[in-house]
């Protein structure tokens, strides 16, 4: 017979209250200003907690970039998935994913492109990087699903094609050409390389 799930201890309710607390902290900082003009002082005293507390929970401010940047990413995936769920055109239902991920990465440009260049260069073995990659993992299977909506499309065809789009995405957001692009114009970008490349 299972165990009952037992609730979490004194130790473990405080440690999350502080990464609550931390991960606020950043996020706020974060959308007022570009990451390298925050410090980590500022986040430790606006989440009310010491430096060498804040680094037990991010390393560096990269990570707490992902940290908040992750949470955020997540939420806009899952916008995206309820947008596409009823589309039955393959290209628009994968511009539904995708939208909302453009307009978290442009909310704040210079931080979004510093959230990408983390993602990709940073450690996999950190858990916020791991995170990230993982949130990327979901886009690109939310992509392949929407593409299997195309009778032509099998799965594998569409996995290396939702592979394909997530470049394209990447490149789109992260290219320094694009820096003063709007995210309506990073979108259409993207729908009419998807578009070529649906027509193959």
């Amino acid at each position: 017979m299972p165990r009952p799930s037992q609730p979490a201890g004194r130790r473990e309710r405080n440690k999350q209250l502080k990464l609550d607390r931390i991960t606020a902290a950043a996020r706020e900082l974060f959308a007022e200003r570009r990451v390298d003009e925050v410090t980590t002082q500022q986040i430790a005293d606006k989440a009310d907690i010491g430096t060498g507390t804040l680094f037990l929970y991010a390393k560096t401010k990269g990570e707490l970039l992902l940290l908040v940047q992750n949470s955020l990413y997540a939420e806009a995936l899952e916008r995206g998935r309820a947008d596409a769920e009823n589309i039955p055109d393959a290209l628009d239902a994968v511009m539904a994913i995708v939208r909302p991920v453009v307009e978290c990465n442009r909310t704040q440009v210079d931080n979004g492109r510093v959230y990408l260049r983390e993602m990709v260069f940073g450690d996999p073995a950190d858990p916020h990087h791991r995170e990230a990659l993982a949130i990327a993992g979901q886009t690109e299977q939310a992509v392949a699903a929407a593409l299997c909506r195309d009778a032509r499309a099998g799965e594998a065809d569409a996995a290396t094609t939702a592979r394909v789009v997530s470049a394209v995405t990447f490149l789109a957001m992260a290219a320094s050409v694009n820096v003063a692009a709007s995210a309506d114009e990073i979108l259409r970008d993207i729908r009419e390389q998807v578009a070529v490349l649906l027509t193959r």
